[in-house]
């Protein structure tokens, strides 16, 4: 059998003009929310949201390489009119079949698809549902963007749904756009995820690179690495349907030695894992010297993504706020950040916009520049005053225009800003001498109004780490008193 690529040039061959799947005469919300309630419907069978998605990726997958005419990589048994037309007393059997088949076969991305898979359906009826609402939808060989789009939308649904306990690997897509604006990619970069997930920021990545370079011109290069087998394959799904390729994907932990082989990359997006190891277990990689010795997964990631910039490279990462205040490591770090690159930009993150609401969060804007350091850092507080976000309220890219606008038109934060010296405005400067008076503390807070979505908290876990966290920044305050008290 011959190799399954998936590269422009053979889905050139395949599609005509580098052309995919499309839904005729329906957006892709409809058919989002006609597969979203069928997984609501599929419930009451004991099918869960994430079960649901893993048996929507293979499903997915068998419909597409039927829509590709490329079925000849797969036995015929396995191919997708195969399970359509399988009689329905034997259809659960048939399809468990198809599952061991691929797992083993011998092209690299349909094994990797179909790793260890199993099915969570119990009955043929129930799996001829799943099969009958795809087949129903009408895919034609015009966009190449629709069916991933589809996809991703049941990547929201599912990680936005708190029963799923998905949102680990899902970043809100607004905010993907906004850092994806703001940081500019172009071709010809390599730019890289540590933490990828589903793959949010490097397929949004290489939209804002084609739509730059336009059809005729180049493209970058996308690094992405996943430990979590399950979201690999959700990684892997993706990129297939967005038309990208997946040589550069990585199934492997980055804080091990598999990190110290990714490519140095001219561009970083990521939303690390917040919190502690499991186990206790620390990083397994001699370079990383400031965290070597830290449980702490953010900080680690910190470190690796510092060193993973090349010179003239920009990084945008999510970090939990204890980072910006936290002592021990933390504050080695941040000192690390601000001496060794040059953190021009905090975003203060509204609070609620991940599945654990009581942790609140900022992003860390830093570039890599031979022989430079910190000047000055810049802060947007996008948080207080504001109304609480959640279902009720989503948070929409809209919601970050003042903040693109104030960032300016240079990727590397290099643009035309200005403090306006108010008290009320949004964005701030501050020293690197005010920030080493501060212990290098980077809580930078002026605007006093409360923050809405504490009064929306009702979980006990949300609760008790929005109470933590005042905790420790009440302490970290302290502690940075006591050294200026010091220094007298």
């Amino acid at each position: 059998m011959e190799p399954l690529r998936y590269t422009t040039h053979r889905l050139t061959h395949f599609w005509g003009l580098a052309a995919a799947m499309t839904v005729s005469e329906a957006s892709a919300r409809d058919v989002i929310q006609e597969l979203w309630a069928l997984c609501d419907a599929l419930r009451d069978d004991g099918v869960t949201a994430q079960d649901y998605l893993t048996e929507l990726t293979y499903l997915l997958f068998l419909k597409m390489l039927s829509e590709q005419g490329h079925e000849n990589v797969l036995p015929e048994s396995a191919r997708w009119d195969a399970l359509v037309n399988s009689q329905p007393a034997n259809a659960l059997a048939h399809y468990s079949e198809t599952l061991a088949t691929l797992a083993i076969h011998t092209d690299k991305n349909v094994a990797t698809i179909f790793a260890n898979a199993r099915t969570s359906v119990r009955n043929s009826a129930t799996l001829m549902r799943i099969i009958g609402a795809i087949q129903s939808l009408s895919w034609y060989a015009s966009d190449v963007e629709r069916i991933g789009d589809i996809y991703e939308g049941l990547l929201e649904k599912i990680a936005t749904d708190r029963k799923s306990g998905a949102g680990q690997y899902f970043t809100p897509r607004a905010l993907v756009d906004c850092l994806v604006s703001v940081t500019r990619p172009v071709a010809g970069e390599i730019i890289q995820d540590p933490a990828a997930g589903a793959g949010g920021f490097l397929i949004a990545a290489k939209r804002a690179v084609d739509a730059r370079s336009g059809p005729k011109g180049g493209t970058a290069r996308f690094i992405g690495s996943e430990i979590v087998p399950d979201t690999f394959r959700l990684l892997l799904m993706n990129f297939l349907l967005h038309d990208m390729k997946t040589e550069d994907l990585v199934s492997a932990d980055t804080l091990s030695a598999a990190g110290t082989r990714l490519p140095t990359s001219d561009l970083v997006l990521s939303n690390p894992p917040f919190g502690v190891s499991k186990g206790g277990r620390k990083p397994d990689r001699e370079d990383l010297t400031l965290t070597g010795d830290s449980r702490n997964k953010q900080l680690a990631f910190i470190e690796h993504i510092g060193r993973a910039l090349r010179p003239g490279g920009r990084a945008a990462v999510i970090v939990p706020d204890n980072v910006l205040f936290a002592g021990g490591v933390a504050r080695q770090v941040r000192t690390w950040l601000l001496d060794e690159f040059v953190l021009h930009t905090i975003l203060r993150l509204p609070s609620g916009i991940f599945y654990a609401q009581g942790i609140r969060t900022s992003v860390l804007f830093f570039n890599r520049i031979a022989g430079a350091s910190t000047k000055d850092t810049w802060f947007y507080d996008l948080r207080a005053g504001l109304p609480a976000f959640g279902r009720s309220r989503p948070l929409r890219f809209d919601d970050f225009a003042d903040f693109i606008l104030q960032f300016g038109e240079k990727s590397d934060g290099s643009g035309k800003r200005i403090d306006a010296g108010e008290t009320e405005s949004r964005f701030r400067k501050v020293s690197r001498e005010e920030l080493a008076k501060r212990n290098d503390t980077l809580d930078v807070i002026w605007l006093v109004e409360p923050d809405a979505s504490e009064e929306e908290l009702e979980e006990p876990r949300d609760i008790l780490d929005a109470v933590r966290e005042h905790m420790q920044r009440a302490l970290a305050a302290v502690e940075t008193l006591a050294a200026r008290v010091d220094a007298v």
